[in-house]
C-alpha cells in the first residue's frame, strides 16, 4: 500500500513538474515576444524622430535659401515669407487683381514674370524633398449686402479659385521654365479657400485689406516618409 502511495505521489510531482516548465517555457517565449516589440517600436520611434530631424533642417533650408533669393525684393513687392509653414506671400490686393475680378492687373504678370522663374530655380535645389506647391487664393468675408454670409462665403469661394486658376494658367506659359513644365504639371495646385482664413488686426476684428492675397506655399514630403514607416509596421 505504501508503495503504490509513494508512485501515486511521484506521477502527481511530476506532472505538476511537467505543467510548471511548460508555464516557465511560456513565460520566457512572453518575454522574448515583448522585448522585440519594444525593440521593434523604439526602432520606428527613431526612425520617425530622424524624418522629424531632417525635415526640420529642410524646412529651415528651403526658407534661407528663399529669403537669400528674394530679401531684397520682399519690400518693394510688399511680400513676406513665413518660416513656418514656408509660404510666400503677396500682400497688396490691389496689385494682383481688381476687386471682384480674376483677371491678373498688368502690375501682377510683370511681378509674376520676375518672381516665378527665380522662385522654381530655387525650389529645384530640393525638388526631392517637396510633395507639393500649392498657390492659394484668399478673400475677405465680404461680398455685397444683397446676399447672406454662406452665400457670400461660396461666391468667395468661386473668386478665390478662380483667382489662383489665372495665377497657375499664367506661369506655366512663361518661357523661362517651359523645360520644367511636367514637374509644374505633377506638382502645382491651384487652390481657393475663400474667407475661411482671414486676417484680424489688433483689435481682432477682420482686416479685410490684408484677408485678400495669394500665397505659394511649399509642402514637402516628410509626412509621406512617416506614413510609409507607419504603413511598413502593420
Amino acid at each position: 500500500m505504501k508503495l503504490l502511495t509513494s508512485q501515486s505521489n511521484e506521477q502527481e510531482e511530476s506532472h505538476w513538474l511537467s505543467v510548471s516548465d511548460l508555464m516557465a517555457g511560456l513565460m520566457m517565449v512572453f518575454l522574448f515576444i515583448a522585448v522585440a516589440l519594444m525593440l521593434k517600436v523604439n526602432q520606428d520611434k527613431q526612425k520617425i524622430q530622424q524624418v522629424a530631424v531632417a525635415y526640420q533642417e529642410n524646412q529651415v533650408a528651403i526658407y534661407e535659401a528663399l529669403m537669400g533669393e528674394f530679401e531684397d525684393d520682399l519690400k518693394t513687392w510688399d511680400a513676406e515669407i513665413d518660416k513656418d509653414s514656408l509660404t510666400f506671400t503677396f500682400k497688396s490686393p490691389e496689385v494682383l487683381f481688381a476687386q471682384g475680378k480674376s483677371d491678373l492687373t498688368y502690375e501682377y504678370r510683370r511681378l509674376l514674370e520676375n518672381f516665378f522663374p527665380r522662385y522654381l530655380d530655387v525650389l529645384w535645389q530640393f525638388k526631392d524633398s517637396i510633395n507639393e506647391v500649392r498657390i492659394e487664393g484668399h478673400t475677405s468675408s465680404l461680398w455685397n449686402g444683397y446676399v447672406t454670409d454662406t452665400q457670400a462665403y461660396f461666391n468667395n469661394m468661386e473668386l478665390s479659385q478662380d483667382r489662383t486658376r489665372s495665377v497657375l494658367s499664367y506661369v506655366y506659359q512663361l518661357a523661362p521654365v517651359a523645360d520644367r513644365v511636367g514637374w509644374i504639371k505633377r506638382h502645382l495646385a491651384a487652390v481657393g479657400l475663400s474667407s475661411s482664413r482671414i486676417i484680424s488686426d489688433a483689435s481682432g476684428r477682420e482686416d479685410r485689406r490684408a484677408s485678400r492675397r495669394v500665397t505659394f506655399r511649399v509642402i514637402t514630403n516628410a509626412e509621406i516618409q512617416i506614413k510609409k514607416i507607419l504603413e511598413f509596421q502593420q
